[in-house]
């Protein structure tokens, strides 16, 4: 492990910080290179087509440059639950560039929350600097928050590619941002429930989020929010009760029972939509359609109960296999001949949309066994 890896772990305290994969002897600039080989994925419905022609073209142009030996850093706010898939697509990106010779680094994280948000946020600035001071030519990185912005800064303005995952910082220079762009999500969403919906008059309830302190939520929550208003429907937007779920469901069953015109379908944005199901069922309404996001437990089942008729899941392993190759292409290409590269996923020069998988009811068990095969299962 790194000496900025045993900062972190005397930081943590208990708290062990793990190397979730593979490094690689780098070899000299200007040297025959080895072919990067990328592991195979086979074809099937929830394979995201588009994006893997887009990383084929990037890794190919790749493959005809002469090596630029790059020692990266990729730093996760966890290895475990929702990151647990972007730490195996960046080991594998970080173990398949290693093996052609043009990569040295770790993928590091947490391997538990025990430090509380303004800690852990300081403590990756730390781990930041500390890579920076010891050779780091990219970083990618999940990010904690605003917090992390003056080094980030500083470290592209040393000339250092940094790539941000899933929270992204439009603020600190980064050069491209990978995740789950929130109002195209949140209209994905809207147009799997609208196709299931009466028509109108009708009330659709949204499992969404007001507070603009979490600008994704409230992003997420426009995006449906816009699909159901210009088909003519009212909305109404519950704000989530994270920390209280029968609070939550009770608060729903109100709204569903006194909404005029009365409720004609429930869409829910975050982990917890399965919620949905429950407030449904408080308010005797069993038969009103249901989709949500992300892919908790409780929602699977409800899923297989024919409840919940589609999900929609983020693609965090594309997330952490895309970041690698990315930050090497910004230092073996450059910026814009990868952006380029990139165009088909870019929503402007710097954002790179992964999309959302779109699951059926009927298709949970096919979603899971191609979660296993990629690697991706939380």
């Amino acid at each position: 492990m790194t000496k900025t890896g045993r900062c972190w772990t005397a930081a943590f305290g208990l708290t062990l910080m793990t190397a979730a994969c593979g490094t690689s002897d780098a070899t000299d600039t200007g040297r025959e290179v080895t072919p990067i080989e990328r592991t195979p994925v086979s074809q099937n419905e929830f394979t995201a087509v588009e994006i893997e022609a887009t990383i084929d073209e990037l890794v190919t142009e790749i493959n005809k440059s002469s090596i630029e030996p790059m020692q990266m850093a990729v730093l996760l706010k966890s290895l475990n639950s929702f990151f647990a898939p972007i730490a195996t697509g960046a080991s594998r990106a970080v173990g398949e560039l290693g093996a052609a010779g043009r990569v040295t680094g770790n993928v590091l994280g947490p391997t538990d929350a025990s430090a509380g948000h303004e800690e852990a946020m300081g403590l990756q600035t730390q781990q930041i600097k500390q890579m920076v001071a010891d050779g780091a030519e990219g970083i990618v990185i999940t990010p904690f928050g605003e917090g992390n912005v003056d080094v980030i800064k500083e470290a592209v303005a040393d000339g250092i590619p940094v790539v941000t995952l899933d929270t992204d910082l439009t603020t600190s220079n980064r050069q491209i941002y990978v995740g789950t762009i929130s109002d195209t999500a949140g209209r994905a969403a809207g147009e799997t429930l609208l196709g299931m919906l009466p028509e109108g008059p009708g009330t659709v309830l949204i499992h969404g989020w007001v507070d603009e302190t979490w600008v994704d939520g409230v992003e997420r929550t426009k995006g449906a929010r816009k699909v159901f208003e210009a088909a003519g429907y009212d909305v109404l937007v519950h704000p989530v009760i994270y920390d209280d779920e029968e609070k939550d469901v009770d608060v729903m069953k109100k709204e569903i029972e006194a909404a005029d015109p009365p409720v004609v379908g429930l869409i829910g944005l975050f982990n917890d939509s399965y919620r949905c199901v429950m407030g449904a069922d408080a308010a005797g309404a069993p038969d009103l359609p249901i989709v949500t996001f992300d892919f908790d437990p409780k929602t699977a089942d409800y899923m297989r109960q024919g409840r919940i008729k589609a999900t929609h899941v983020q693609r965090q392993y594309y997330a952490g296999y895309l970041g690698p190759y990315i930050a090497y292409g910004i230092k073996s290409l450059d910026l814009d001949a990868t952006r380029k590269i990139l165009a088909r996923q870019m929503i402007d020069d710097s954002r790179f949309d992964l999309g959302v998988y779109v699951v059926p009811a009927g298709k949970v068990n096919e979603f899971n066994d191609f979660l296993d095969e990629i690697g991706a299962t939380q």
